[in-house]
């Protein structure tokens, strides 16, 4: 692909990962909550210090389907193919309905990285899967067209699963933001570890050439919630 001269060539490394992990970057994940919507009709997430808190349901999101996120968007960064890597991401999410979300997302996600990174790859699949890929998926396509390593694309994969919970529970809770903010703070060592373990099975995935050794854990409860979120008349959140 020829790059106009007019047009500097594309952010890379640590300013490509600030931008992709920015609320405000334009892919449509504000209107979803990341299960957190569910969990406090539930009564699962409160607005409590203790459990079924903020910082446990950020927690278990992380481990669960952060780094199978992050697993899948630092296989995509290291060049993994999408179309195999979008059926490891079915394969590993139950709900019917998260599984539209995932690609309702990726194709919003795809639509603002080909406009902030323009790359043939990237062109190439929203030629070849006009239904969308799973978010995380596309998310490693991103960053790895934005020139950012596998284990960036994994920080931003780990981050988003716990920072649209967060952002959404000041909105539906009216907690004060900066407890929001604390708990993400509290939580970055563990982001940066739950990155690094998926991102390392992602080069041994790679190595055994099958998608199906990538990490394989999610929550019941949050599939579940996700079925009757979206057979609700009204909510706040699309997911």
């Amino acid at each position: 692909m020829t790059r106009s001269p007019s047009l500097p060539p594309p952010v890379g490394g640590a300013a490509a990962l600030l931008i992709l992990a920015d609320g405000r970057f334009p892919a449509g994940g504000h209107a979803h909550s990341g299960g957190a919507e569910a969990a406090v009709r539930d009564g699962r997430l409160t607005d409590g210090p203790g459990p079924g808190g903020l910082a446990d349901f950020c927690r278990g999101r992380l481990h669960t389907t952060g780094l199978v996120a992050a697993a899948l968007a630092a296989s995509a960064a290291l060049g993994g193919d999408p179309a195999r890597l979008d059926a490891a991401a079915d394969a590993r999410t139950p709900s019917p309905a998260l599984r539209s979300v995932a690609r309702r997302l990726g194709r919003q996600l795809l639509r603002a990285g080909r406009a902030a990174w323009p790359d043939p790859t990237l062109d190439a699949v929203a030629a070849h899967h006009p239904g969308g890929l799973h978010q995380p998926v596309v998310l490693g396509l991103v960053a790895r067209a934005a020139g950012m390593d596998p284990l960036d694309a994994a920080r931003a994969a780990a981050h988003e699963t716990v920072s649209g919970p967060a952002g959404a529970a000041v909105r539906l809770m009216g907690p004060d933001p900066l407890t929001a903010t604390s708990v993400l703070a509290r939580l970055a060592p563990e982001t940066d570890a739950v990155a690094l373990r998926a991102t390392e099975a992602a080069r041994a995935a790679l190595a055994s050439g099958d998608p199906g050794d990538l990490p394989a854990v999610c929550g019941p409860l949050s599939e579940i919630g996700a079925e009757f979120h979206a057979l609700w008349p009204t909510r706040l959140f699309a997911s």
